[in-house]
Protein backbone atom coordinates (compact mmCIF):
# COMPACT_ATOMS: atom_id res chain seq x y z
CA UNK A 1 0.00 0.00 0.00
CA UNK A 2 1.40 3.31 -1.02
CA UNK A 3 1.73 6.23 0.97
CA UNK A 4 -1.13 8.19 0.01
CA UNK A 5 -0.28 11.74 2.14
CA UNK A 6 3.48 11.49 1.27
CA UNK A 7 2.05 10.75 -2.94
CA UNK A 8 -0.09 13.64 -2.10
CA UNK A 9 2.77 16.07 -0.77
CA UNK A 10 5.10 15.44 -3.76
CA UNK A 11 1.54 16.52 -6.36
CA UNK A 12 1.69 19.79 -4.89
CA UNK A 13 5.03 20.05 -4.86
CA UNK A 14 5.17 19.60 -8.50
CA UNK A 15 2.65 21.85 -9.04
CA UNK A 16 4.34 24.59 -6.91
CA UNK A 17 7.95 24.01 -8.43
CA UNK A 18 7.04 23.90 -11.73
CA UNK A 19 8.95 20.60 -12.38
CA UNK A 20 9.55 16.92 -11.70
CA UNK A 21 13.20 18.03 -11.12
CA UNK A 22 12.29 21.12 -9.15
CA UNK A 23 10.31 19.40 -7.37
CA UNK A 24 12.98 16.62 -6.28
CA UNK A 25 15.42 18.71 -5.08
CA UNK A 26 12.69 20.90 -2.98
CA UNK A 27 12.20 17.26 -1.25
CA UNK A 28 15.48 15.83 -1.18
CA UNK A 29 14.02 13.29 -3.28
CA UNK A 30 15.27 11.84 -6.81
CA UNK A 31 13.08 12.92 -10.06
CA UNK A 32 12.23 9.39 -10.50
CA UNK A 33 10.69 8.67 -7.21
CA UNK A 34 9.12 12.01 -7.86
CA UNK A 35 7.35 9.95 -10.69
CA UNK A 36 6.28 7.35 -8.98
CA UNK A 37 4.52 8.97 -6.62
CA UNK A 38 2.53 10.45 -9.31
CA UNK A 39 2.30 7.40 -10.92
CA UNK A 40 0.75 5.52 -8.07
CA UNK A 41 -2.37 7.95 -7.53
CA UNK A 42 -2.41 7.83 -10.81
CA UNK A 43 -3.14 4.10 -10.69
CA UNK A 44 -5.49 5.06 -7.14
CA UNK A 45 -7.40 7.26 -8.91
CA UNK A 46 -7.76 6.10 -12.25
CA UNK A 47 -6.85 8.60 -14.18
CA UNK A 48 -4.01 10.93 -15.98
CA UNK A 49 -3.13 13.93 -13.28
CA UNK A 50 -0.07 14.85 -15.12
CA UNK A 51 0.43 14.79 -19.02
CA UNK A 52 3.99 14.12 -19.59
CA UNK A 53 6.60 14.86 -22.51
CA UNK A 54 10.32 14.55 -22.59
CA UNK A 55 10.73 18.07 -22.37
CA UNK A 56 7.14 18.83 -20.56
CA UNK A 57 4.52 18.58 -18.32
CA UNK A 58 0.82 20.13 -18.17
CA UNK A 59 -1.86 19.08 -15.78
CA UNK A 60 -4.58 18.34 -16.90
CA UNK A 61 -7.91 19.65 -16.04
CA UNK A 62 -8.73 16.19 -13.41
CA UNK A 63 -5.00 16.70 -12.45
CA UNK A 64 -5.52 20.44 -11.09
CA UNK A 65 -8.52 19.95 -9.67
CA UNK A 66 -6.85 16.95 -7.43
CA UNK A 67 -4.23 19.30 -6.74
CA UNK A 68 -6.34 21.65 -4.88
CA UNK A 69 -8.15 19.19 -3.18
CA UNK A 70 -4.62 17.90 -1.79
CA UNK A 71 -3.41 21.46 -0.82
CA UNK A 72 -6.68 21.35 1.19
CA UNK A 73 -6.30 17.89 2.53
CA UNK A 74 -2.66 18.60 4.26
CA UNK A 75 -3.53 21.76 5.57
CA UNK A 76 -5.93 20.01 7.35
CA UNK A 77 -3.44 16.84 8.31
CA UNK A 78 -1.10 20.14 9.49
CA UNK A 79 -3.78 21.34 11.40
CA UNK A 80 -4.51 18.33 13.13
CA UNK A 81 -0.99 17.59 14.06
CA UNK A 82 -0.86 20.80 16.24
CA UNK A 83 -4.06 20.36 18.27
CA UNK A 84 -2.05 20.01 20.84
CA UNK A 85 0.41 22.43 20.51
CA UNK A 86 -2.46 25.10 19.97
CA UNK A 87 -3.44 24.19 23.72
CA UNK A 88 -0.06 24.87 25.64
CA UNK A 89 -0.27 28.15 26.42
CA UNK A 90 3.85 28.32 26.69
CA UNK A 91 5.33 29.31 22.90
CA UNK A 92 7.29 26.27 21.72
CA UNK A 93 8.52 24.59 18.83
CA UNK A 94 10.12 25.50 15.31
CA UNK A 95 9.27 28.84 13.13
CA UNK A 96 10.29 29.07 9.45
CA UNK A 97 10.41 32.73 8.88
CA UNK A 98 11.07 34.03 5.00
CA UNK A 99 12.84 37.80 4.97
CA UNK A 100 13.98 39.81 2.31
CA UNK A 101 18.25 39.26 2.84
CA UNK A 102 19.39 42.90 3.45
CA UNK A 103 15.97 43.65 5.78
CA UNK A 104 16.75 40.35 7.53
CA UNK A 105 20.69 40.00 8.16
CA UNK A 106 20.67 44.01 9.76
CA UNK A 107 16.81 44.51 11.64
CA UNK A 108 15.37 41.14 11.87
CA UNK A 109 18.27 38.78 12.98
CA UNK A 110 18.77 40.74 16.17
CA UNK A 111 14.93 40.56 17.03
CA UNK A 112 15.17 37.10 16.25
CA UNK A 113 18.03 36.42 18.70
CA UNK A 114 16.27 38.58 21.62
CA UNK A 115 13.23 36.36 20.78
CA UNK A 116 14.65 33.20 21.23
CA UNK A 117 16.23 34.36 24.25
CA UNK A 118 12.79 35.26 25.97
CA UNK A 119 11.63 31.88 24.51
CA UNK A 120 13.90 29.29 25.41
CA UNK A 121 11.54 26.27 23.94
CA UNK A 122 10.90 28.28 20.43
CA UNK A 123 13.57 27.50 17.25
CA UNK A 124 13.50 29.56 14.58
CA UNK A 125 15.00 28.81 10.79
CA UNK A 126 15.59 32.33 9.15
CA UNK A 127 15.24 31.97 5.59
CA UNK A 128 17.07 34.44 3.64
CA UNK A 129 16.00 35.30 0.10
CA UNK A 130 14.89 37.63 -2.45
CA UNK A 131 12.43 35.68 -3.98
CA UNK A 132 8.72 35.89 -2.99
CA UNK A 133 8.17 32.56 -0.99
CA UNK A 134 5.03 30.35 -1.21
CA UNK A 135 3.86 30.11 2.34
CA UNK A 136 1.95 27.07 2.28
CA UNK A 137 3.56 25.79 -0.18
CA UNK A 138 6.66 25.66 1.10
CA UNK A 139 5.91 25.58 4.47
CA UNK A 140 6.82 28.92 6.14
CA UNK A 141 4.68 30.49 9.45
CA UNK A 142 4.96 34.00 7.70
CA UNK A 143 7.64 36.14 6.22
CA UNK A 144 8.41 39.61 5.54
CA UNK A 145 8.02 41.54 2.19
CA UNK A 146 9.05 45.08 1.03
CA UNK A 147 6.74 47.02 -1.64
CA UNK A 148 3.51 45.96 -3.55
CA UNK A 149 1.71 42.92 -1.81
CA UNK A 150 0.68 40.16 -4.08
CA UNK A 151 -0.25 37.76 -0.81
CA UNK A 152 -4.15 37.17 -1.68
CA UNK A 153 -5.94 36.08 1.85
CA UNK A 154 -3.09 36.50 3.97
CA UNK A 155 -2.90 38.76 6.97
CA UNK A 156 -0.51 41.60 6.26
CA UNK A 157 1.13 43.79 9.52
CA UNK A 158 2.85 46.74 8.45
CA UNK A 159 5.63 47.76 9.67
CA UNK A 160 8.51 50.40 9.37
CA UNK A 161 9.36 52.02 5.55
CA UNK A 162 12.19 50.77 4.15
CA UNK A 163 13.48 53.74 2.93
CA UNK A 164 16.88 54.17 0.90
CA UNK A 165 20.33 56.55 1.71
CA UNK A 166 23.16 57.82 -0.78
CA UNK A 167 26.32 57.82 1.34
CA UNK A 168 29.39 58.35 1.53
CA UNK A 169 32.75 58.34 3.90
CA UNK A 170 34.54 61.62 5.07
CA UNK A 171 37.46 60.04 3.12
CA UNK A 172 35.65 59.88 0.08
CA UNK A 173 33.72 63.46 0.25
CA UNK A 174 37.76 65.09 1.16
CA UNK A 175 39.28 63.91 -2.30
CA UNK A 176 35.99 64.23 -4.42
CA UNK A 177 33.39 66.88 -2.33
CA UNK A 178 29.61 66.13 -2.10
CA UNK A 179 27.11 65.59 -4.79
CA UNK A 180 24.03 68.33 -4.09
CA UNK A 181 22.01 67.24 -7.47
CA UNK A 182 21.30 63.69 -8.96
CA UNK A 183 22.73 65.18 -12.00
CA UNK A 184 26.20 65.35 -10.17
CA UNK A 185 26.57 61.58 -9.46
CA UNK A 186 27.51 61.14 -13.04
CA UNK A 187 30.84 62.76 -12.02
CA UNK A 188 31.10 60.81 -8.77
CA UNK A 189 32.51 57.41 -7.84
CA UNK A 190 29.04 54.96 -7.27
CA UNK A 191 29.21 51.76 -6.20
CA UNK A 192 26.28 49.51 -7.85
CA UNK A 193 23.98 46.66 -7.00
CA UNK A 194 24.41 44.01 -9.51
CA UNK A 195 20.90 42.62 -9.33
CA UNK A 196 18.31 45.17 -8.25
CA UNK A 197 20.44 48.51 -9.70
CA UNK A 198 20.44 46.81 -13.10
CA UNK A 199 16.69 46.36 -12.96
CA UNK A 200 16.50 50.10 -12.23
CA UNK A 201 13.63 49.07 -9.14
CA UNK A 202 15.23 52.26 -7.00
CA UNK A 203 14.44 55.97 -8.99
CA UNK A 204 15.54 59.15 -7.28
CA UNK A 205 12.86 61.99 -7.24
CA UNK A 206 14.29 65.11 -9.29
CA UNK A 207 11.31 67.50 -9.49
CA UNK A 208 9.29 65.47 -12.65
CA UNK A 209 12.36 63.90 -13.57
CA UNK A 210 12.67 59.95 -12.69
CA UNK A 211 16.45 59.28 -12.25
CA UNK A 212 18.60 56.29 -12.18
CA UNK A 213 21.85 55.28 -10.00
CA UNK A 214 24.91 55.58 -12.40
CA UNK A 215 24.81 51.77 -13.92
CA UNK A 216 28.80 52.40 -14.85
CA UNK A 217 30.71 51.68 -11.82
CA UNK A 218 34.50 50.49 -10.85
CA UNK A 219 32.57 48.06 -7.98
CA UNK A 220 29.61 45.86 -8.54
CA UNK A 221 28.61 43.41 -5.55
CA UNK A 222 25.32 41.46 -5.42
CA UNK A 223 25.51 41.79 -1.33
CA UNK A 224 24.69 45.08 0.54
CA UNK A 225 27.61 44.25 2.62
CA UNK A 226 30.24 44.54 0.64
CA UNK A 227 29.10 47.59 -0.85
CA UNK A 228 28.62 48.70 2.56
CA UNK A 229 32.13 48.07 3.44
CA UNK A 230 33.49 49.46 0.40
CA UNK A 231 31.53 52.67 1.23
CA UNK A 232 33.20 52.94 4.35
CA UNK A 233 36.87 52.44 3.07
CA UNK A 234 36.13 55.82 0.87
CA UNK A 235 36.11 53.68 -2.34
CA UNK A 236 32.96 55.61 -3.59
CA UNK A 237 28.99 56.41 -2.89
CA UNK A 238 26.46 54.00 -2.04
CA UNK A 239 22.51 53.57 -2.16
CA UNK A 240 21.34 50.91 0.23
CA UNK A 241 17.92 50.56 2.61
CA UNK A 242 18.79 52.63 5.59
CA UNK A 243 18.75 49.99 8.22
CA UNK A 244 21.78 48.79 6.18
CA UNK A 245 23.49 51.72 6.87
CA UNK A 246 22.55 52.53 10.27
CA UNK A 247 25.30 52.07 12.69
CA UNK A 248 27.65 53.68 10.48
CA UNK A 249 25.56 57.03 9.58
CA UNK A 250 25.17 57.36 13.61
CA UNK A 251 28.90 56.26 14.22
CA UNK A 252 29.85 58.68 11.42
CA UNK A 253 31.72 56.81 9.22
CA UNK A 254 29.59 57.61 6.59
CA UNK A 255 27.58 60.93 5.89
CA UNK A 256 24.31 61.06 4.05
CA UNK A 257 23.93 62.88 1.01
CA UNK A 258 21.18 63.85 -1.44
CA UNK A 259 18.32 63.48 0.94
CA UNK A 260 15.63 65.59 -0.63
CA UNK A 261 16.00 63.15 -3.86
CA UNK A 262 16.29 59.69 -2.20
CA UNK A 263 13.49 57.39 -3.65
CA UNK A 264 10.31 57.23 -2.36
CA UNK A 265 10.23 54.78 0.71
CA UNK A 266 8.31 51.44 0.20
CA UNK A 267 6.23 49.73 2.37
CA UNK A 268 6.94 46.88 4.40
CA UNK A 269 4.44 44.15 5.71
CA UNK A 270 4.80 40.77 7.81
CA UNK A 271 2.43 38.37 5.98
CA UNK A 272 0.88 35.15 7.68
CA UNK A 273 -2.40 33.03 7.35
CA UNK A 274 -5.23 33.48 8.99
CA UNK A 275 -5.75 31.07 11.66
CA UNK A 276 -8.99 31.45 14.22
CA UNK A 277 -6.79 30.00 16.68
CA UNK A 278 -3.22 31.04 16.18
CA UNK A 279 -0.04 29.25 17.59
CA UNK A 280 1.53 30.30 20.93
CA UNK A 281 4.90 30.65 19.04
CA UNK A 282 3.90 32.41 16.33
CA UNK A 283 1.37 34.95 18.08
CA UNK A 284 4.60 35.65 20.47
CA UNK A 285 6.93 36.17 16.90
CA UNK A 286 4.32 38.68 15.69
CA UNK A 287 4.48 40.73 18.57
CA UNK A 288 8.32 40.86 18.90
CA UNK A 289 8.59 41.88 15.10
CA UNK A 290 5.90 44.65 15.42
CA UNK A 291 7.38 45.51 19.03
CA UNK A 292 11.05 45.94 17.50
CA UNK A 293 9.94 46.74 13.86
CA UNK A 294 6.81 48.42 13.61
CA UNK A 295 5.68 51.31 12.22
CA UNK A 296 5.19 52.36 16.06
CA UNK A 297 8.34 52.00 17.17
CA UNK A 298 10.37 54.26 14.68
CA UNK A 299 11.69 57.23 16.30
CA UNK A 300 9.77 60.20 15.08
CA UNK A 301 11.63 62.90 12.36
CA UNK A 302 12.49 65.73 13.97
CA UNK A 303 12.77 69.28 11.99
CA UNK A 304 16.16 70.38 11.64
CA UNK A 305 18.27 72.83 9.26
CA UNK A 306 20.14 71.39 6.60
CA UNK A 307 23.80 70.68 6.89
CA UNK A 308 26.10 72.31 3.75
CA UNK A 309 28.63 70.05 2.50
CA UNK A 310 32.15 69.91 4.10
CA UNK A 311 34.33 69.52 1.05
CA UNK A 312 34.00 71.04 -2.46
CA UNK A 313 30.88 70.38 -4.39
CA UNK A 314 31.21 69.03 -8.04
CA UNK A 315 29.54 71.10 -8.94
CA UNK A 316 30.56 75.27 -8.29
CA UNK A 317 28.18 76.72 -5.91
CA UNK A 318 28.05 79.25 -2.85
CA UNK A 319 29.66 77.92 0.19
CA UNK A 320 27.44 77.94 3.80
CA UNK A 321 28.15 77.71 6.83
CA UNK A 322 28.87 74.13 8.08
CA UNK A 323 26.09 72.71 10.39
CA UNK A 324 26.96 69.90 13.13
CA UNK A 325 23.32 68.64 13.54
CA UNK A 326 23.25 65.31 12.08
CA UNK A 327 21.22 63.98 9.31
CA UNK A 328 18.14 62.35 9.84
CA UNK A 329 18.83 59.01 8.62
CA UNK A 330 21.67 59.04 11.52
CA UNK A 331 19.65 60.24 13.85
CA UNK A 332 17.21 57.50 13.09
CA UNK A 333 20.55 55.17 12.83
CA UNK A 334 21.23 55.99 16.34
CA UNK A 335 17.90 54.75 17.26
CA UNK A 336 17.89 51.45 14.99
CA UNK A 337 18.59 48.42 16.95
CA UNK A 338 22.08 47.25 17.39
CA UNK A 339 23.40 44.85 14.08
CA UNK A 340 24.05 41.59 14.98
CA UNK A 341 27.98 40.85 13.75
CA UNK A 342 29.62 41.92 10.50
Amino acid sequence: MFDKLRSMEVLVAVADAGSFAAAARALDLTPAMVGRHVQALERHLGGVLIQRTTRQHRFTEIGEAFTQDCRRVLEQVRWAETAVERNRSEPQGQLRISVPIALGQFAIAPLVADFLARHPQVSVELHLSDSLTDLLGEGFDAAIRVGRLHADGMVARPLRPYRMVVAGAPSYFERHGEPLTVADLTRHECLSHSVWQRRSEWAFADGRTRMQWPQSSRFTANQAECLRRAAVQGLGLVMQAEVVLAEDLAAGRLRAVLEDFAPPAREVHLIYPPDRQRLPKLGAFIDAVLAGWGPESEPKPVSKPRAAPTAVSSRPRARKATSTTRSEPARRAAKAPARSGR
